[in-house]
């Protein structure tokens, strides 16, 4: 495996990538044109410098997170083939670059969701989390106040202001799209990118529904191991694939993780591993990356992975606020590298205790 940090690039992320170079272990970056926008194609001086960055850095561009899908393509909407051209333009680009690995969501609305951005643990560490019955008690509206709100001033992978102050009009879009519609207009997706793919053998990976349950009445189809086999399914082409994240898998304590990994051999591109805490139903946060700190067994995940061969891109995913940092909620640069460098040691053991290890 390659061990990686997302890093959302100069002006937007208070992490530097001289910082990432120094953690043990990381060698590339996720990262992602930050300022660009759902259905833009992405231009090809950009991605050419963002990869220079890293490299100058002694780093290498491990994938892309992410090329947001715009609401015309998830919804079916008439216009929708303009945008899926311009995502293939993106691609055909990305391709060029070398960059071989794109993770994206199909999420309505909210790319993911959370009530709160600073829950405050019984170490005095703060972290992300989420309480159903505070959901149920919300408009969608009074919802994003509140995330802008507690943001720090950060634009947010998936809360930009300029797309969700226009929320009224995004759940109209939506309305009468069910879970099979929403399938569908995947699947259309994923024929027409499917030859720019194999053409410079890109693969590119969705990522699971972040609660794996409804939000507001909004579908969810990437929520666990039936919808991804049913997913994957849509072509034989195994450039189409998943980001296994754990922590959204994770949400529905139900979901079998290790065996998730097991039955995806082949089709896993990225894996995103990370733990949290369930503190009742439909009541979790996020925790720091040891088993024993959450409610998620991260040896049988790091060895399930090794057990399949997995040799792509990982990276510790969100971490909590500790020492004082002042960071984007979720990505600031200490505890994601302690995270870092705790997989990489189960991801040690597990390879010299295993058989020839």
């Amino acid at each position: 495996m390659q061990m990686t940090m997302r890093w959302f690039g100069t002006g937007y992320d208070t992490v530097t990538l001289e910082q990432i170079r120094q953690i043990p272990g990381v060698t590339g970056v996720i990262t992602t044109l930050y300022g660009t926008l759902p259905g833009e194609a992405w231009e090809r001086e950009a991605i050419l410098a963002l990869k220079k960055d890293a490299e100058d850095a002694g780093l290498s561009v491990a994938g892309i997170e992410s090329v947001n899908i715009h609401d015309a393509i998830k919804t079916g909407a008439p216009e929708r083939d303009k945008y899926i051209d311009n995502y293939i333009t993106t691609l055909e680009r990305l391709g060029e670059a070398g960059i071989r690995l794109v993770c994206y969501n199909f999420m309505p609305v909210f790319d993911w969701t959370r009530t709160d951005l600073a829950r405050k643990r019984t170490d005095n560490s703060t972290t992300l989390a989420y309480n159903q019955k505070l959901i149920d008690s919300l408009e969608p509206g009074a919802l994003n106040d509140s995330i802008s709100s507690q943001s720090k001033g950060f634009v947010l992978a998936g809360w930009e202001p300029g797309r969700l102050g226009h929320l009224k009009e995004l759940f109209e879009l939506y309305r009468g799209i069910d879970r099979e519609k929403l399938f569908a207009n995947l699947e259309y997706f994923i024929e027409r990118v499917m030859p720019v793919c194999g053409k410079y053998d890109i693969n590119m990976a969705i990522h699971p529904d972040d609660p794996a349950w409804p939000v507001f009445g909004l579908p969810r189809i990437v929520t666990g191991k039936e919808d991804l086999l049913r997913i994957t399914g849509f072509t034989g082409d195994t450039h189409h694939g998943v980001t296994l994240c754990t922590g959204s898998l994770g949400t529905n304590p139900a979901n079998d993780i290790p065996g998730i990994i097991r039955t995806l051999k082949g089709r896993i591109h990225f894996a995103h591993v990370r733990n949290l805490r369930h503190n009742g139903p439909g009541d979790f946060e996020e925790c720091a990356h040891l088993s024993g700190d959450g409610s998620l067994d991260m040896f049988a995940i790091m060895k399930a992975f090794h057990d399949i061969g997995y040799d792509g891109p990982v990276r510790p995913d969100h971490g909590r606020a500790i020492w004082g940092e002042a960071a984007m909620p979720g990505y600031g640069l200490y505890d994601r590298a302690l995270g870092a460098a705790y997989l990489n040691g189960l991801w040690e053991a597990i390879e010299k205790t295993a058989p020839g290890g």
